[in-house]
């Protein structure tokens, strides 16, 4: 048996629950009529959410359908477009490209409601971020989008289900202010894992809280050198996760000790050759699922110094790595 299959089914087995499918957590938000069925079939998609009025007429269709009110999309956050964003006019000290993420935006507000409106090209990439944060989206689509959207959907759904507690290094104290806001999204983009907390965590050597003598809020008019700050205060060799060979990729980590799974998501709108992932931890086993391949195995795994490093020969949109200790 390949080790692919192995540790889907050895984590399927230890999380207590078949390895089955699910379904993604973002609908796609159709607002053509029933004569578009035949291109939701040929891209494979099954579930799909309908303005109301259009919901009885849908409901024939064989499809899973969700009527959606103006009330209900109303009341949604919109979020911005993922991927990357050219910010002409705008002067910066390096070339690292300028990643839109809505990470931080979910991990502030879970149990919100969102809605995606992608322009072409996007709406695969808005399905994997909204699935790897857990987010109830909706993603309005170009109706060109149908098939990359149907083809992420089905390949979120075979992933062996994991529930996995998020791996934070350091605590940010969230006062509910904007610039609090920018300094989580550039964590985020930073590839530093954190949690947001109301008051100072014991858990954690570095809380962030900005006003305090440690971050000044004077510091903080720099996302960017504030991020910086941060890490460096951080270290990392007490980082969790770290993706080398990429400025476009964003990662997350869950852990329970015994089992981890990193999540890759790839902004950059172009496959990734042999990206190299560190993860602290010694583990022993290793796979890997990639949306559009058809079958991926890590290379190069290493364990050394309390840390085991790995590569994905090919990283696409979006990319899963299940790890397990040798227990």
């Amino acid at each position: 048996m390949r080790v692919f299959a192995a540790i889907a089914l050895a984590f399927a087995c230890l999380a207590g629950q078949p390895a089955a499918t699910r379904s993604a957590s973002a609908c796609a938000y159709w607002t053509q009529g029933l004569e578009s069925k035949n291109a939701l079939d040929a891209a494979g998609i099954k579930r799909i959410c309908v303005p109301a009025v259009q919901a009885d007429a849908w409901r024939s269709s064989g499809l899973e359908v969700v009527a959606v009110t103006d009330a209900d999309l109303a009341a949604r956050e919109t979020l911005q477009a993922p991927g990357i964003v050219a910010r002409p006019g705008v002067a910066s000290p390096t070339r690292a490209p300028w990643i839109a993420t809505n990470g931080s935006r979910f991990m502030r507000a879970p149990g919100g409601k969102y809605l995606y409106d992608t322009p072409a090209g996007a709406a695969a990439l808005a399905a994997a971020e909204a699935f790897t944060y857990g987010a109830d989206a909706l993603i309005k689509i170009d109706p060109a989008d149908a098939a990359p959207l149907g083809s992420m959907q089905a390949f979120l759904g075979m992933l062996p289900v994991v529930d996995l507690p998020a791996v934070a290094d350091l605590a940010v104290v969230d006062d509910g202010s904007p610039v609090t806001g920018e300094a989580m999204n550039l964590l985020v983009r930073r590839n530093l894992l954190f949690e947001i907390v109301k008051a100072p965590s014991a858990k954690h050597r570095v809380n962030v809280a900005i006003g305090g003598a440690d971050f000044p809020a004077k510091d903080a008019a720099d996302p960017s050198a504030f991020a910086q700050k941060i890490r460096q205060q951080l270290s990392d060799d007490q980082r969790s996760l770290r993706v080398f060979g990429s400025e476009v990729v964003i990662g997350r980590l869950t852990s329970d000790g015994s089992r981890a799974r990193v999540q890759l998501l790839n902004y950059g709108g172009r496959d990734i050759e042999g990206l190299r992932v560190r993860v602290r931890g010694a583990w022993s086993s290793a796979g890997a699922h990639v949306s559009g391949v058809d079958a991926t195995t890590v290379s190069d795994l290493a364990v050394a110094d309390g840390f085991t490093e790995l590569s994905v020969p090919r990283l696409t949109i979006y990319g899963v790595i299940d790890l397990m200790t040798g227990k």
